[in-house]
């Protein structure tokens, strides 16, 4: 069936668009709505959606571009702290994935190289899926997934003798070369050496640049072209793309432009990611699988199993705990894209018989279509094969039974979370005051929950949404947005509720004030007016004028709502008042894994080593503890939280990781 291909988009837009919003109202994971269209519209189903070496391409793109927002998140002090759990682990886990499925395969008399590889593709999980669906549900930080992906970033350096091992079976039975072997890693490691160079000196100075050129579009496609570099860096060392992409990352995290680069990147990953997953889904040979359904059921059950009962077992020699390693096990438990290339290698080369090689291929896609609902459940199926019963509260329950409960006591209500609601919620916290955020950036709600902070993720203006964090017993509501619009509506909501308590709103000048005030605000709180405030109250005291009248003068121009102070011609080209980005103190969670040169030390001498921050608290087994004393001994798992500029930051989490 040949269809054009603008028609061929069309319908796989409007296919993924139905399927995925499906999806979503059933409560599934967006990967299996673009899996089943993979499903339905690939070449073994109707054939609409023809893969070709440009959608392969744009596909793979989309697994690089999601290895460089994780990048963006793991530092390199963060790399060398999780050394041994990425080679020790990883190489582990290969190893007897690998060593038991070779295993497996000789006893059915295959040939011991051809095992090998067969063993290698089948220990291969996939690192797209995997991630991103971890990510999703919140778990990339928590340990089981620390530890995959671990193996995950092993599994990435271990695919390269294993593709040219496949290669070699697929010239016509040639030796596999020591030597080309060994130049293939040395090739690997100048590639590693490369990216990190130019990371590390290049890519600060060239973002500094760029972002005070402040052109947009120039951004963008700085972040592009370093992102796709390094990828081919990696590519032509015969490394996998998403591996140099990942490594750039991990160098750009370390500037204070990470967060603008990952939302310019996201759209990005999004779309190509989407792509990807529908390119796994029409790998699966629906024909084949119901001719051979009860022989590809077992091949999955088998492959599934094994490689669960392998991970778990190398889990259990690097963690304590029988339940995370079973719940690692679980989620490396799924095949992977690496897989499904070696064996298409040795399918088309006819190096390897086709009635073993197509039933295992089409039992790893099938792990990988299964995967979001395996995922998903990987701590309830850890618990059904321990037969264990977990406990009834979880630290998501606790968190939202904490907020319940303030919610039913007097308390101020911030709507959003950004740099202006975080200070707020710093200055109540240190005067005693409580306090529930409103926020809709899953990403920033995540790291504040992670933190101990009472964030709730729901929309400020919506009515219900206010009743549930406690607008009636509020003693005061203050709105940190600055789009007056937005403001406004929020206004309307809580004045329909509530029309007593003070509601005070933030906004960047004064171009809505009057409409503010007629929306119920109690007080507006123009950012440049305060500004010139302080700088008028500095330089009057400066010029000797007594502090009783500066307080008057200042309270005069607030009390005429700024009159004096408007009468100023705004430039359409002005600049913010923080040019230099001097005031960028944030707050940042690191966690603390085995290995981390921080574990067994006290906090005093972490700041001995030179750690320019404020460590204001401390999270161990789910319970937060404000402003740590400086002889608090450091555990391993702990998230300890400080607050500082992104340098100072940095450096911090580098000691506290790698010394």
């Amino acid at each position: 069936m040949t269809v054009a291909p603008l028609t061929q988009i069309l319908i796989l837009l409007a296919a993924a668009v139905v399927v995925v919003t499906i999806a979503r109202r059933l409560g599934l994971p967006a990967i299996l709505g673009y899996l089943a269209v993979g499903m339905v519209l690939g070449t073994h189903a109707v054939g609409i959606f023809v893969a070709s070496d440009t959608t392969n391409l744009l596909a793979e793109l989309g697994v690089v571009f999601l290895l460089f927002t994780l990048g963006l998140e793991f530092s390199w002090p963060r790399m060398i702290a999780t050394r041994r759990e990425v080679f020790g682990l990883g190489s582990l886990q290969v190893f007897l994935t690998s060593g038991a499925f070779a295993l497996i395969g000789v006893l059915f008399d295959v040939p011991v190289v051809l095992a090998i590889v067969l063993g290698g593709a089948v220990a291969m999980s996939s690192t797209a899926i995997i991630l991103h669906q971890l990510t999703d549900q919140a778990e990339l930080n928590r340990t089981h997934g620390r530890l995959a992906f671990s193996v995950l970033l092993f599994q990435d350096i271990a695919f390269v003798p294993l593709l040219a091992l496949a290669s070699a079976l697929a010239r016509g039975g040639e030796e596999f070369s020591l030597a080309t072997s060994v130049s293939a890693v040395v090739g690997g490691v100048l590639a590693i050496g490369v990216v990190w160079a130019a990371g590390r000196w290049l890519l600060r100075p060239l973002f500094y640049e760029i972002a005070h050129s402040r052109l947009r579009e120039l951004f963008t496609l700085a972040v592009l072209f370093v992102v796709l570099a390094s990828a081919w860096t990696s590519h032509l060392a015969g490394l996998s793309m998403a591996l140099g992409a990942f490594l750039a990352g991990m160098m750009l995290a370390e500037t204070e432009y990470r967060h603008q680069i990952e939302s310019v990147i996201r759209p990005f990953r999004d779309i190509l990611l989407g792509l990807f997953f529908i390119s796994v889904g029409t790998l699966l040979d629906v024909g084949l699988l119901w001719q051979e359904f009860l022989l590809i059921s077992a091949v999955l059950a088998s492959l599934l199993i094994v490689k669960w009962l392998c991970a778990s077992l190398a889990v259990r020699t690097y963690e304590k705990s029988t339940f995370k390693s079973v719940r690692t096990g679980v989620v490396l438990s799924i095949g992977g894209e690496f897989g499904v290339a070696i064996l298409t290698i040795l399918l088309q080369s006819g190096a390897a018989d086709p009635a073993i090689v197509q039933p295992l291929l089409v039992a790893i896609v099938l792990s990988m279509v299964l995967s979001p609902l395996i995922l998903s459940n990987n701590k309830p199926i850890a618990r059904f094969v321990l037969r264990e019963r977990g406990p009834r509260t979880t630290a998501l329950t606790r968190e939202n039974e904490a907020a319940d409960a303030v919610a039913k006591r007097e308390h101020v209500v911030l709507c959003g979370f950004g740099r202006v609601g975080q200070n707020i919620a710093r200055v109540l916290e240190t005067q005693g005051f409580e306090y529930i955020a409103l926020d809709l950036d899953p990403v920033r709600i995540r790291a504040a929950r992670q933190a101990g902070d009472p964030v709730v993720f729901g929309d400020s203006a919506d009515e219900d949404v206010l009743t549930k964090v406690g607008l009636a017993s509020a003693s005061a509501v203050i709105i940190t947005f600055a789009n007056p619009a937005v403001s406004i509506g929020i206004l309307r909501s809580i004045r329909r509720l509530r029309g007593d308590v003070p509601v005070l709103v933030r906004t960047q000048d004064d171009s809505r004030l009057t409409e503010l005030k007629a929306a119920g605000a109690t007080e507006v709180v123009p950012e440049t007016f305060e500004a010139s405030l302080m700088l008028v109250s500095h330089v009057l005291v400066q010029l000797q004028v007594p502090p009783a009248r500066v307080l008057r003068t200042v309270g005069e121009i607030r009390s005429n709502r700024y009159a004096a102070l408007r009468s100023i011609f705004r430039r359409d080209d002005a600049r913010p008042i923080d040019e230099t980005h001097a005031f960028r103190e944030e707050l940042k969670s690191i966690v603390l894994p085995p290995g981390s040169w921080a574990v067994g030390r006290t906090l005093a001498e972490v700041r001995g080593r030179g750690a320019e921050v404020a460590f204001t608290g401390i999270r161990r087994q789910g319970i937060l503890g404000r402003e740590p004393e400086e002889g608090t001994v450091l555990r391993e798992g702990d998230i300890v939280v400080v607050y500082g500029q992104p340098e100072a930051i940095e450096h911090a989490e580098a000691l506290l990781l790698a010394g």
